[in-house]
């Protein structure tokens, strides 16, 4: 059943035949005309394309005739089909298209051949003879001869003409006067003969050409077209999705939900884009659905400027389990579904902008009622949580854990005048809760540290994390006691290499006036490895030393510890505070072990033909943080789903948002609820020691 075909819906034909158009931007709006007026949703317009094995998620629709230019046909094909246009209700709408694609297309035109004049018919005069032209007219006619002695008069010949002289005077049958009228007749009708012939030739001719001249314009106009749209797959990943975007290097960025191409954010991602696909074709069959969002860097760059598979588990099995969460609330007998989106915002979180435009766009076509993820905790990541929360969506962050970012907006705020982000959550623990753990840890040693820093990201923007780290070491009872006054801090700018100054400072260590036996690292976990191996070559490489970081060392491989110290020669050990491992979540010492060992089920199993590695899901925490973010999404959205609100919308899911009491979300990590600050309400915190004795 078409929509026109829906019992009350208007089916008047005049609805659907477009009018005279005289232009690109015309021919978007008359699109748009003719859905509303026929009563067809975004929604309803993207169920329909889905049930005809096409897409037109509403995202893609915005998009296309919101753009200063002429739609693709094959988007205005699956457009009108999808409003309920049979073919011969869409050609009128083609052949509109083609004329404009002609227009703007720069091409120069093929004049079209005069037509040809069909001979005329020779006058009814035109025998031997016969006078033609001017003098035709002014002849006069011969005196009439003297009557002949029979009793009915001759005929008469018309004016202008001698009697005997034209065909239609026919003399007597027999005589030499009858045999010559034949032949001049015979003469006429074989003269008119070829001039028809001549003439239907002529015709038959100029058709021909005609013909040719229009299927050598309609060929070089397909070309034309398959051109355009080669050119528009290659700026849009290979797909026709606007929100997609090819960058420099081939990087491909922006937001999908699957039904693209699987491998738009690269091989890796593929596995997992596939089964986000197959979740939401099947979530969104009968248009009872919500969106969610997950926002975060996706692709990554090398060196040489050139897109790279994501190569660490982590990234990976951190969409993993955000996929996870969303299949497991499909699952459950409630009517509402969760239809999940991928919005990359690219290495280094550079085109954050887009994809973010792209989900604010989401909001009012589609329903989006919910952002996860978030990104990490750098500039790009507050500038897209002020962006949104000025929309009111309700955001969920996985692994943002810099002090100050989250509801009160403190992170990047004057002193005394925080500039709220509104909607702003996270499941993760703070910055300031790991190092008081790790304060209380040390607080009755006696030691000597030294504070090596970054303070910006590789794009130069400031480093949050890396800040909140620097700040807290410098305050927190327990560690602050243990800083030489007299030392300097150690800062290095990663947009310079690492490398080299890493080993710079790992020899200056064995300098200072104190001897240094700690070493507080506020940087990223990426550059730890480097800095392991500069201490593990410094002078004084013989001295235990102990490195104090935060929760972004769960990423770190134990084996290079391993690697640096297997003679004893460097007795090396990495500290830091951040939710229990994985046995012991699973553990008997966990109260809520069975909601992780539910999650670990759940990310195993078979998710529509595709397999997610075990190991993914307990190697680090950003697939158990990410599942638990989507999973606080989903349990707003169900509280805020009621008889009256089969459907909520993002304010109502940011109204319950707040609403979720301690105990409220049962995540894999333990049962939490949401303060008003957006904070987790119960974190599960463990000191974890690497390497060497500290």
């Amino acid at each position: 059943m078409t929509w026109d075909q829906v019992p009350g819906r208007r089916q008047a034909e005049h609805e659907t035949v477009p009018p005279r158009i005289g232009g690109q931007q015309q021919f978007r709006e008359e699109l748009t005309r003719l859905r509303t007026g026929l009563g067809v949703s975004l929604a309803q317009l993207e169920q329909a394309s889905q049930r005809q094995g096409k897409r037109l998620p509403p995202a893609t629709v915005s998009n296309v005739l919101s753009r200063d230019r002429l739609p693709e046909w094959e988007f205005v094909a699956d457009f009108l089909a999808a409003c309920g246009l049979d073919e011969a209700r869409r050609g009128p709408w083609q052949q509109a298209w083609r004329e404009l694609a002609a227009v703007s297309a720069t091409q120069v035109s093929v004049p079209a051949p005069a037509p040809v004049a069909a001979a005329a018919p020779a006058p009814a005069g035109a025998g031997a003879g016969a006078p033609d032209g001017p003098e035709a007219a002014a002849a006069s006619p011969p005196p009439a001869p003297s009557p002949p002695p029979v009793s009915s008069p001759p005929p008469t010949a018309p004016p202008g003409k001698q009697p005997g002289k034209s065909p239609d005077d026919i003399p007597p049958a027999g005589g030499r006067r009858w045999k010559a009228w034949r032949a001049r007749l015979a003469g006429h009708r074989a003269a008119v003969a070829v001039c028809a012939a001549l003439a239907l030739a002529a015709a038959a001719g100029v058709y021909a050409v005609d013909e040719h001249h229009k299927s050598e314009r309609q060929e070089q106009q397909r070309r034309q077209e398959q051109q355009r749209q080669d050119t528009y797959r290659k700026e849009h990943c290979g797909t026709m999705n606007p929100a997609l975007v090819t960058r420099a290097g081939g990087e491909c960025t922006g937001v999908t939900d699957g039904l693209d191409r699987s491998d738009v954010f690269g091989s890796a991602l593929e596995p997992v884009l596939t089964a986000i696909g197959a979740e939401n074709h099947r979530a969104t069959r009968d248009g009872h659905y919500v969106t969610i969002a997950f926002l975060a860097p996706l692709t990554s760059v090398g060196s040489a400027g050139k897109a790279k598979d994501l190569t660490l588990d982590q990234f990976v099995g951190e969409v993993e389990g955000a996929y996870t969460a969303v299949e497991r609330a499909n699952a459950d007998d409630g009517p509402l579904k969760i239809r999940l989106v991928l919005a990359n915002m690219g290495s280094g979180e550079l085109h954050w902008k887009r994809a973010v435009d792209t989900l604010t766009g989401l909001a009012e076509a589609d329903n989006l009622v919910a952002v996860t993820g978030m990104g990490l905790s750098q500039q790009e990541s507050v500038d897209a949580a002020r962006t949104l929360g000025a929309k009111d969506i309700p955001m969920v962050a996985d692994l943002i854990t810099a002090d100050g970012f989250d509801t009160t907006g403190i992170i990047d705020s004057a002193k005394n005048a925080p500039r709220r982000i509104n909607g702003l959550v996270r499941v993760t623990l703070t910055n300031a809760a790991q190092l008081g753990a790790l304060g209380k840890e040390l607080d009755g040693d006696t030691r000597t540290a030294a504070l090596v820093r970054t303070a910006k990201t590789p794009n130069g923007t400031d480093d949050f994390y890396t800040d909140s780290l620097y700040e807290d070491f410098r305050t927190v009872d327990g560690l602050k006691k243990h800083l030489d006054p007299a030392a300097d801090d150690f800062i290095f700018d990663p947009r310079g290499g690492v490398a080299s100054i890493l080993g710079a400072i790992g020899q200056n260590l064995c300098g200072t006036g104190r001897p240094v036996d700690t070493v507080y690292f506020a940087a990223r976990e990426k550059y730890l490895p480097d800095f392991l191996q500069a201490l593990s070559r410094r002078s004084c490489h013989r001295r235990p030393i102990t490195v104090v970081s935060g929760s972004d060392t769960a990423a770190l491989d134990p084996k290079t510890l391993a690697a640096l110290n297997q003679d004893g020669e460097a007795p090396i050990a990495v500290l830091y505070a951040s939710l229990p491992t994985a046995a012991q979540l699973r553990g008997p010492g966990n109260s809520d072990h069975n909601l992780y060992e539910q999650f670990l089920d759940a990310f195993g199993g078979d998710h529509h033909g595709q397999k997610f590695p075990a190991a993914h899901a307990t190697r680090g925490y950003w697939p158990v943080l990410a599942h638990d973010a989507v999973l606080t999404a989903v349990t707003a959205i169900r509280n805020a789903t009621t008889p009256t609100t089969a459907r909520p919308n993002r304010y109502a899911v940011l109204n319950h948002l707040y609403a979720l009491t301690d105990g409220a979300v049962p995540a894999a990590t333990g049962r939490f609820g949401i303060d008003p600050t957006g904070n987790r309400t119960k974190v599960p915190i463990t000191i974890h020691r690497l390497g060497a004795t500290v």
